[in-house]
């Protein structure tokens, strides 16, 4: 059995300010950024990880965060110089770097386009000046824009806008006007989702008002007919695209390997030899992730054979168009008939199309995609 494709995603754990709504693992700058610290730090997690990648080709290389835009160009080169070196790269390989409109200039761009970086995503969240300062955005909405055209200008073809819909009172008038906006810039790549309250955020102790289900259906429904008008087609349940697809989050959809490193990062890998995929997770806290004595890694464990079908439909089954049947026991080694029963119920209930060849949600699926994936949950 072959081992899936392998994708690098490096995490940058700092933020100029920790936005309300945000769960990931971010912290806010409070003293200068150790940016020759975290690097070397990075490079030396990395040489640890080289005997397990050993001559496999890393498929794309994603730096999020936090905000990977605030460290400088010299570094991040520095960074991809090192991987380039001593890692296996696809010709083709897809460099994507988060970056925070209020971080960067044209200036920044060119250093991170020299430096290799290919792709950019662009944490716009919304174009209105009010809803900005509501979700906590360090960027202006003039900002947002200067920083479109900034990329466009120096060269990144591939980029993606980050937008958000069901904001704050949001009128379905304003979320529109956002998405027409971004989609003035003619983006080949737009990852447009709805506001959620995550636990653990200061949205989901203080919640705000936000806009009723029937209005976040009609705002879906429209958007998505003002987004196909401009050439871009829904590929997953958030993500749009002109034939630029992101390479490294279909890895991921895909039940792809990954190398996690970095503050927080999570990482994927299959053994064939034992049939097993193990995860790993980086230690948290900055602070933590750079003392030399704890060694990087958290968390490194296999992921339990009950667990195995519940995760890789957490990832497919986002997949507009759906994964090939066979790649289920292609990449968790188990055989079909472990999820029949499963899989026959998701059917009877209108929520994937039948499956002899092809597992994919029905629209009414993707609607309801967290009661669809808690079916494969194993019971015990």
């Amino acid at each position: 059995m072959s081992v899936p494709e392998l994708s690098l995603y490096i995490h940058f754990p700092w933020c100029v300010k920790k936005c309300p709504y945000c769960d990931f693992n971010s912290h806010a700058l409070k003293d200068s950024l150790p940016e020759q610290e975290y690097i070397e730090a990075l490079s030396k997690q990395l040489e640890i990880e080289m005997p397990l990648i050993g001559e496999r080709e890393i498929k794309s290389i994603f730096m999020g965060g936090g905000t990977p835009s605030l460290f400088s160009g010299n570094s991040i080169e520095l960074l991809l110089d090192f991987i380039r070196k001593h890692l296996k790269l696809s010709p083709n390989i897809e460099i994507t770097l988060e970056a925070n409109p209020g971080t960067v200039e044209q200036k920044r761009f060119q250093a991170y386009f020299d430096a290799g970086v290919n792709r950019i995503s662009l944490g716009v969240q919304s174009f209105d000046p009010l809803q900005l300062k509501k979700l906590g955005r360090i960027h202006s909405s003039d900002e947002a824009r200067l920083a479109i055209d900034a990329l466009q200008g120096v060269g990144f073809e591939n980029f993606n806008i980050d937008l958000m819909y069901g904001l704050p009172e949001q009128t379905l008038e304003e979320a529109l006007e956002d998405l027409k906006i971004a989609l003035s810039f003619a983006p080949p790549h737009l990852s447009w989702y709805q506001l959620t309250l995550e636990p653990n955020t200061y949205f989901h102790r203080f919640p705000p008002p936000l806009p009723p289900d029937e209005f976040i259906a009609e705002i879906e429904e429209r958007g998505r007919a003002l987004i196909q008008q401009k050439g871009l087609s829904r590929y997953e349940i958030s993500a749009y695209s002109k034939n630029k697809a992101c390479q490294h989050n279909m890895n991921y959809w895909q039940f792809g390997d990954y190398i996690g490193i970095g503050a927080g990062a999570h990482g994927k890998r299959t053994d064939v030899n034992t049939a097993k995929i193990y995860r790993t997770q980086c230690f948290k806290h900055p602070t933590q992730y750079l003392d030399k004595n704890l060694g990087f890694y958290q968390k490194n464990y296999s992921i339990p054979e009950n667990e195995v079908a519940f995760e890789y439909m957490l990832n497919t089954l986002r997949l507009i168009h759906g994964t090939p049947i066979h790649h289920f026991s292609k990449h968790t080694f188990l055989k079909l008939n472990a999820i029949e029963a499963q899989l026959q119920s998701a059917y009877e209930k209108n929520l994937i199309f039948p499956f002899s060849q092809t597992l994919q949600a029905t629209e009414l699926g993707l609607q309801f995609l967290n009661d669809l994936t808690l079916l494969f949950m194993p019971n015990d």
